[in-house]
């Protein structure tokens, strides 16, 4: 069934490029994840407040390489995209930071992001989302992010809120979690909101 009005971005606007490495403000830089990340990510998803907002565990090493190596498909696939987010010179990750749900027909994405209990309080999910936001749409050429929470995960509504993202609404009942249904804050934010300044890529 043909479209009535033409994709607001090709096809191939992903694949036909290189996943970068993005700078962040503050030492930080966003990379792709690599096999040796992998026990760093079984122990992220070992942490409890990554599960209850997350709502996954990990049970095995081969399961946190899995995680690992699943990104380049669906960067191949145009659906999602998760980068490693890394503080200053040890390059171990701190953190991820990605986008879900890609829709290039709508230039549209929304944001994901979790961050190691040691490197929590000094900023790096929402300098990181920044980066990310700021690629996001001056490089990829998006038109629309989203970034969607529990209304009790008081955190991820400061990073929403010091990224720029306005609040627009709350979904009722939205989020199944171990506790029942939670009603959930829909941030957003447009291309031709906030300053403009492009990612840095290297």
């Amino acid at each position: 069934m043909p479209l009535l009005v033409p994709p607001a971005l090709p096809a191939d606007s992903l694949r036909a490029m290189r996943q970068p490495r993005l700078t962040a403000d503050g030492g930080l830089t966003l990379r792709p994840w690599r096999a040796d990340d992998a026990a760093t990510v079984r122990a992220a998803f070992d942490c409890p407040e990554i599960q209850r907002w997350h709502l996954r565990r990990m049970d095995s090493d081969a399961e946190a390489r899995d995680w690992t190596a699943q990104w380049p498909a669906r960067w191949a696939a145009e659906s999602d995209a998760s980068w490693a987010v890394v503080e200053g010179s040890a390059d171990r990750p701190v953190g991820q930071v990605g986008l879900r749900n890609v829709s290039l027909v709508e230039a549209t994405a929304e944001l994901s992001y979790w961050v190691l209990p040691g490197a929590r309080g000094g900023g790096v999910a929402g300098r990181a989302v920044s980066a990310l936001t700021r690629w996001s749409f001056d490089v990829l050429g998006l038109n629309r992010l989203v970034l969607l929470h529990s209304m009790a995960n008081l955190a991820s509504c400061r990073v929403a809120g010091k990224a720029g993202y306005r609040t627009e609404g709350t979904l009722r009942r939205a989020m199944l979690h171990l506790d029942g249904w939670h009603d959930v804050h829909l941030h957003a934010r447009l291309r031709d909101e906030g300053d403009g300044a492009a990612a840095r890529t290297r």
